[in-house]
């Protein structure tokens, strides 16, 4: 039940049209490892002591032991996992690659680590694709296929699955288990091997007590501006300190950043990002777990849709001088594409999108309420702002 069909299925298709190796990356828990070993002939995890062993051996050691030196009907998928953790692991990579890559597919997973190694001094770019992993979503409730476009047909998400996703969360775990007890202590879990294992190996931050404080006050936080300076006061650490460990959090995918969309804008401000927690579950407050929900949505959206090669696709927000807001606006190609506002139940229409979108000219502006009930229509073919229901508006996504 923890398998995640949509991305069995691009794997799939990525592993019978591209040579390229896959690179699999995303928070912890989130099915990584699953998703990857369900589709590899071969499993190969650095943490594993006979594993280790072979890999240190080289690529022609690992060849060996999978058959690649016989001849087969079609080219066995290998999967390496936590193989970042080898210090020279982009050099095996690269070995690997440029010797068997005509006789095997590569499948590389780990801990949310991979793709921030990835971007320093990339010796292996045009050697992988990147596909980033998100927690289950509406539109991954409803459809197992990968989009050949960015926006699918509205459809009605069973009432039950979209009150386990707001309840639960969208990891695989607490969303299929359905249980509040079950939820609490895999969230608390999740986070305590967060904090104390994967930024440990990832970083050299020794205050880890300190960290504890930053991600409980982050938590509370979740769909509020950033302030450094604020929380440097409330974690007694410098500014620069507390930049480096959210820099961190981030990376480990605990939360993330939405930064403010300035060009274009009168009178903008260059203000501070916004902060959202993965797990929207974890957000207390209704309103801020309505917009924290939304931002996950598109997030995967924008990120997944970028992957998949649908374009290039960013997720910001905007203010200005006189304090006008929205809370998100996605680009798409460089140019603003629809401008969403989440309330969770107020269906008055927020004049503010109409004052932006009159600015950007974006196509679309839409108010997503999320206690309004399912409507069978497709909110893209509106043009003026317009206050649609958050079943209908995320169905169409990711």
């Amino acid at each position: 039940m923890l398998k995640r069909r949509l991305y069995d299925s691009i794997f799939s298709r990525h592993l019978a049209e591209n040579r390229q190796m896959v690179w699999v990356s995303g928070p912890r828990l989130v099915g990584k490892t699953t998703s990857c070993r369900a589709r590899g002939d071969a499993y190969h995890n650095w943490d594993n002591l006979d594993d280790r062993r072979l890999l240190l051996s080289g690529p022609a050691a690992v060849a060996e032991k999978d058959g690649l030196n016989r001849l087969g009907a079609r080219a066995p998928v290998l999967v390496f996992d936590e193989l970042h953790k080898y210090r020279k692991w982009k050099g095996f990579l690269k070995g690997f690659f440029d010797t068997y890559s005509d006789r095997a597919r590569l499948m590389v997973t780990g801990s949310s680590r991979l793709d921030t190694y990835r971007r320093g001094g990339d010796s292996l770019m045009g050697r992988y694709f990147l596909y980033r992993m998100h927690p289950f979503s509406v539109g991954e409730v409803l459809r197992t296929a990968p989009p050949g476009k960015p926006l699918q047909s509205p459809e009605h998400p069973p009432e039950g699955e979209f009150k386990a996703l707001w309840e639960h969360g969208g990891f695989p775990e607490p969303f299929l288990e359905r249980d509040p007890a079950f939820s609490r202590k895999w969230q608390r879990l999740r986070r305590q091997q967060l904090l104390k294992e994967d930024l440990r190996d990832l970083t050299r931050i020794q205050e880890v007590s300190h960290l504890e404080v930053l991600a409980e006050i982050l938590a509370d936080r979740s769909a509020q501006q950033l302030s450094y300076s604020n929380l440097a006061q409330s974690v007694s650490v410098s500014v620069d300190t507390i930049q480096r460990w959210v820099d961190a959090l981030e990376s480990l995918h605990h939360g993330f950043r939405v930064r403010p969309w300035t060009s274009r804008v009168a009178r903008s401000l260059r203000k501070e990002p916004k902060w959202y927690l993965r797990d929207w579950a974890e957000v207390a407050d209704p309103g801020g777990r309505a917009e924290t929900f939304v931002a996950c949505h598109l997030l995967k959206a924008v990120e997944g849709w970028t992957d998949l090669g649908l374009g290039t696709f960013e997720l910001r927000y905007l203010r200005d001088k006189e304090k006008r807001e929205a809370d998100f606006l996605v680009i798409r190609d460089r140019k603003p594409w629809f401008l969403v506002e989440v309330k969770k139940s107020d269906e008055r229409l927020d004049p503010v999108l109409g004052y932006f979108q009159r600015q950007l000219k974006a196509a679309h502006a839409f108010q997503v309420v999320l206690e309004a009930a399912y409507v069978e229509a497709d909110c893209f073919k509106r043009h003026e702002p317009t206050v649609v229901p958050a079943r209908t508006f995320l169905s169409q996504l990711l």
